[in-house]
């Protein structure tokens, strides 16, 4: 009997477990998650595939896919962004892709991911690996377009890597296994649904499915097509900022697994615009999702606009947030929204989870405030737990509230430190939208106890998904609002994580 296996034994045989009615029970499948993309919705000049290398142990016939490759073959130039971990540890493709961004200027026309070794705390040799991957990436980015202006000491490719911590890649069999994207006839490049499909497996670890998503959208009157694959399932609590790139925007604070996504784009955006939209778009998604509340050193997401949607001799207008604020703000939020969608796959697919609980907090001074406290109440073991265990423990998430100082306004005249005021809080559970009976159930109204039902209570728990919603009562009509999303914590999580390498 494996140790995982002893201490979720344990853990069901003691006294405290036995007297309550709570049950293991397994995660609800989540094959419903993975779709297929209309043809129609495929971002045009994008080849994309994946190959199995050898880096994951396969005896599946055939075997699981551990390496993908992404290239933009547009006849304009390929805007790039990304938003990195900021783990003290960032893995040797972090830093890498960085620098590829850096030198390129907001440029890239490549992604290759593997997943199986994290290549991350893993010294000069991993730093060289990584490099190794970005210039036998450079000869399929050529092979496959010819207005790529890199060069072979400045490929415009960018790497990702999950999987195991502290070991070294078997960069050989990588190697290989990007060469075969040329050498193989027919190569696994394409532009169809299935080589999509193929590419979100490869991303995947203890994913359970394949997270694909795709959407059109307009402005001006000029459809647009958005891709997005990412992955994700445990090491999830991302803190990620941009690139350290000269030409980024300036941020304000660092935004907030391994979490790993690349979304691409068939609309022309100008680097730094692009920069700026993941920014604004990755901390209202990635950084506000939680599953175990531990940041990964391989945290990336990717970003690509190529403008193939327009089939111009010459290279089209770029959105530009200085030129065209409003077109900007629409493909903004556009892609706020699309990786809001990508983000919340993740948390349904966290690892023995149960439940996807979205966590709302109204009426902050901040909205800095509110996320730091929407993102202690999804955090907090006690109330992950009290979420597995279908209980409407709100003093929990009240207890997590409490602890999270809150910061003042930035055009605020008075140096009085802004506080919660406890005679102002209010916590209620919302049902979700399929349940017959729609009413939320306030257990705390300005600071007061309310009588509930627990058969209420446990009517809207029981299901799959419903909200917390903790309003502070601070900030009047221009209070602030956050949502996190998270999911709760089993026995089964105990069990994976015990397992992992194994």
């Amino acid at each position: 009997m494996s140790l995982p296996t002893r201490v979720v034994k344990r853990l069901l045989s003691t006294s405290a477990i036995t007297r309550n009615t709570i049950q293991t029970r397994p995660a609800p499948s989540k094959n419903h998650l993975a779709v297929t993309p209309p043809v129609s919705s495929l971002p045009k000049g994008y080849l994309v595939g994946a190959t199995h290398c050898g880096i994951k142990k396969s005896t599946a016939s055939p075997p699981k896919l551990d390496l993908g490759f992404i290239v933009s073959t547009s006849p304009y130039p390929t805007s790039a962004a990304a938003s990195f971990t900021k783990n003290a540890f960032r893995a040797a493709p972090v830093l890498v892709s960085d620098e590829v961004l850096r030198k390129r200027g907001g440029y890239a026309r490549g992604v290759v991911v593997n997943s199986g070794c994290a290549n991350a705390v893993t010294g000069s040799q991993g730093m060289e690996d990584a490099w190794n991957m970005v210039q036998e990436g450079g000869k399929v980015v050529g092979e496959f377009t010819e207005s790529s202006n890199q060069t072979q000491a400045n490929p415009d490719v960018l790497v990702m890597s999950t999987g195991v911590i502290g070991v070294n890649l078997p960069i050989s069999k990588i190697v290989d296994g990007i060469r075969s994207f040329i050498s193989r006839k027919p190569s696994p490049l394409s532009d169809t649904p299935s080589s999509w499909i193929d590419l979100a497996h490869s991303f995947m670890t203890t994913d359970t499915f394949p997270k694909l998503r795709t959407r059109t959208f307009e402005i001006r009157g000029k459809e647009y097509r958005i891709a997005g694959v990412d992955k994700g399932a445990g090491m999830i609590h991302p803190d990620m900022g941009p690139a350290s790139t000269s030409f980024t925007s300036s941020p304000g604070r660092q935004l907030h697994a391994t979490l790993l996504g690349c979304i691409v784009t068939d609309a022309p955006v100008a680097p730094r615009s692009l920069q700026s939209a993941l920014d604004y778009a990755v901390d209202r998604s990635f950084n506000s999702i939680s599953v175990d509340g531990d940041m990964s050193t391989n945290d990336t997401v990717i970003l690509l606009a190529n403008g193939a949607a327009h089939n111009e001799k010459t290279a089209p207008a770029p959105i530009d947030q200085q030129v065209d604020v409003d077109a900007y703000t629409i493909f903004r939020d556009e892609l706020t929204s699309f990786a809001q969608d990508l983000a919340q796959l993740v948390v349904r697919d966290g690892e023995g989870a149960t439940k996807f609980v979205q966590v709302t907090v109204k009426g902050a001074p901040t909205y800095a405030s509110a996320h730091a406290i929407a993102s202690k109440i999804s955090t907090s073991a006690l109330v992950k737990t009290a979420l597995y265990g279908e209980d409407a423990n709100w003093g929990r998430i009240l207890a997590a509230t409490g602890s999270v100082p809150l910061s003042s306004p930035s055009n605020s005249t008075s140096s009085t430190q802004v506080s919660i005021d406890p005679s102002k809080v209010s916590v209620t559970f919302v049902p979700c939208s399929t349940l017959p009976n729609q009413a939320p159930l306030s257990v705390l109204v300005n600071g007061e106890p309310q009588p509930f039902s627990e058969d209420r209570a446990k009517e809207i728990l029981q299901e799959e998904d419903f909200e917390v919603v903790v309003n502070l009562g601070l900030g009047g009509s221009k209070g602030e609002e956050a949502r996190f999303w998270t999911c709760d914590l089993s026995y089964e999580y105990v069990r994976i994580n015990g397992d992992y390498r194994s």
